[in-house]
């Protein structure tokens, strides 16, 4: 009994930390908790539970930004993501744990470099750059639970400022992982679990609102990407050595 306790105040302190960094940052919920969850849960349920606490602090963090929406720009993302979540999808339901494991942590520490150095790739602008980015990211929200990062390549290279990458990122999130989810099913978890990743996620909303008046936004985004590219080099080193 002890061992599910602890293992459940792990799943909502994972959680916790997650929504904190989206909340404070405005991204980061699932490249800061997914490969952790991953390692936690498994690849099949850990993608499965950060697909749905993700669209729900999307959910939390649009409340705020939702007049500042362009439904226009994101719906070329949005209908692109739905035709490439299936295969997702399809593809982690039948490859191996260990090959999972490394090929999540490969794409969330290639997608942190990537956004990290701000790259440019003329290919991402307009609308068959939205129509691209939309069909990475929705490939791989399905397969790895971490669909943000081209989204964020995609409003780099669209030269988005701040304050509309946020609200629409938020949108975007909610958007994906709601069909994830539907096309996966939700997390099989205990009624404990939930109700403990329901008050990380509470929890993480109001603590990243807090530290958002008091951490400067540009450093914000760099915790967030430095604790990512660690969870992801973790991950990707758990996959390769379980491979070995």
């Amino acid at each position: 009994m002890t061992g599910v306790w602890t293992a459940d105040l792990c799943l909502g302190g994972i959680v916790l930390v997650g929504a904190s960094v989206q909340r404070l940052a405005g991204i980061g919920f699932a490249l800061v908790a997914a490969p952790a969850l991953v390692l936690f849960l498994g690849p099949s349920q850990g993608v499965l539970l950060s697909n749905a606490a993700a669209g729900a602090i999307s959910v939390i963090g649009l409340a705020d930004g939702w007049r500042r929406v362009r439904l226009r720009a994101m719906m070329p993302l949005v209908v692109a993501a739905a035709c490439t979540v299936p295969a997702g999808a399809w593809v982690a339901a039948r490859l191996p744990q260990q090959i999972l494991l490394a090929g999540m942590g490969a794409l969330v520490t290639a997608a942190v470099l990537l956004v990290i150095f701000g790259t440019r790739v003329p290919a991402l602008r307009g609308s068959g750059g939205a129509v691209a980015a939309g069909a990475a990211s929705g490939f791989m929200n399905s397969s790895a639970g971490v669909g943000g990062p081209a989204m964020s390549l995609y409003a780099v290279n669209a030269d988005w400022p701040v304050r509309e990458f946020v609200p629409n990122a938020q949108f975007y999130g909610v958007a994906v992982n709601a069909l994830s989810l539907l096309v996966k099913g939700v997390p099989r978890l205990t009624v404990t679990a939930w109700l403990l990743v329901t008050a990380g996620l509470a929890g993480g909303a109001v603590a990243g609102r807090a530290l958002g008046d008091r951490i400067p936004e540009p450093r914000a985004r760099r915790i967030v990407l430095l604790l990512a590219l660690a969870g992801g080099l973790t991950t990707l080193a758990k996959g390769l050595w379980e491979l070995t």
